[in-house]
């Protein structure tokens, strides 16, 4: 994949990109990443006239233009969980963890797993009744990072920040009073704070990631196959912001094992995405995340179906290399 930034104004950044089916498309994107405009001559205008290969080709070349110009503009132009870096920062922020705050935080998830193996296991969610068998359901967990400005290298500049607007960075403050449970003042307080954080973060170009943990989770919920074929997904119980999460866990029911074990599946399982947020835009992942496994259910539709593809999915698969 390769792509050149052809202009940019007050509301859009354009690009020439080429796919690695060597065609060109051309490409506008505002700065929350959304796609104005996009063409590409050697392609159908519409999805149902080109083959599945051709409009992976056009997804791929859509996901790679908003990556570049995220690296290359800082725009804010990826979806939270299709963002290698911030799933990322996710993965390095749960093997921080201790293991009493995994099991708070995911236990419901291991034990939903486990109890497809360990009758004595209470499930935390029924199997979907609607589901064509158990093994069709997907188990779903929203995740949110927040960052601890002092465990980053902007430390005195925060303390100075926080000082201005009145709030406090000790460890208790900031990890353990999430926004949803402060008041409507303390939240435009600290958004303002995180504001002006990451601006400043960006001006000396300071990565925040060192900083990152997990601030909240979603309760457990179910995406799933009913008999004849068509996906559904419930909403979790309880949400604890209005945003998009900044990963989205999503495993069938393997059986876990011990936690100890099952921590280190996750990990495996979060490398996995991060593959294929490189591969799906066209690109090959970092040495790191050249790995074999499952996904999300989106990536391994495509591994199964589109020849371009190599079984990445499959933990049996040779070859990993395109």
């Amino acid at each position: 994949m390769e792509a050149t930034i052809t202009g940019e104004d007050d509301v859009r950044v354009g690009l020439h990109v080429k796919d690695n089916n060597e065609e060109k498309h051309r490409i506008e994107m505002e700065f929350d990443g959304e796609i104005k405009f996009h063409q590409c001559d050697a392609y159908a205008t519409k999805a149902a006239d080109r083959t599945p290969e051709e409009n992976e080709y056009n997804e791929q070349a859509r996901k790679f233009a908003r990556y570049y110009v995220y690296v290359e503009r800082g725009y804010d132009t990826m979806p939270p969980t299709d963002h290698p870096e911030r799933i990322n920062a996710t993965r390095l922020a749960i093997q921080g963890l201790g293991d009493d705050r995994f099991n708070e935080l995911f236990g419901d998830l291991y034990n939903q797993l486990r109890s497809y193996y360990d009758y004595d296991t209470e499930r935390p969610i029924p199997v979907p009744p609607l589901a064509s068998s158990s093994d069709s359901v997907l188990y779903r967990q929203n995740v949110y990072l927040g960052v601890d400005p002092l465990e980053t290298e902007l430390t005195d500049v925060a303390e100075d920040m926080a000082t201005a607007y009145g709030l406090d960075l000790s460890a208790t403050s900031v990890k353990e009073q999430p926004l949803n449970a402060l008041s409507a003042g303390a939240v435009a307080d600290w958004m303002s704070f995180a504001t002006d954080l990451v601006d400043r973060a960006d001006e000396q170009e300071i990565d925040l990631a060192d900083g990152a943990y997990i601030d909240a989770v979603s309760t457990l919920y179910a995406s799933y196959l009913d008999n004849g074929g068509a996906q559904h997904t419930a909403d979790p119980d309880t949400d604890p912001f209005e945003r998009e999460p900044d990963t989205l866990i999503e495993l069938p029911p393997i059986d876990p094992g011990p936690l100890a074990e099952f921590r280190e599946y996750l990990d495996h399982h979060l490398k996995c995405q991060i593959r294929d947020c490189f591969v799906r835009m066209g690109v090959e992942p970092p040495e790191e995340f050249r790995v074999l496994g499952n996904r999300r259910l989106d990536a391994t539709a495509a591994y199964k179906l589109l020849e371009i593809y190599p079984r990445y999915h499959d933990p049996d698969t040779q070859r990993l290399h395109r």
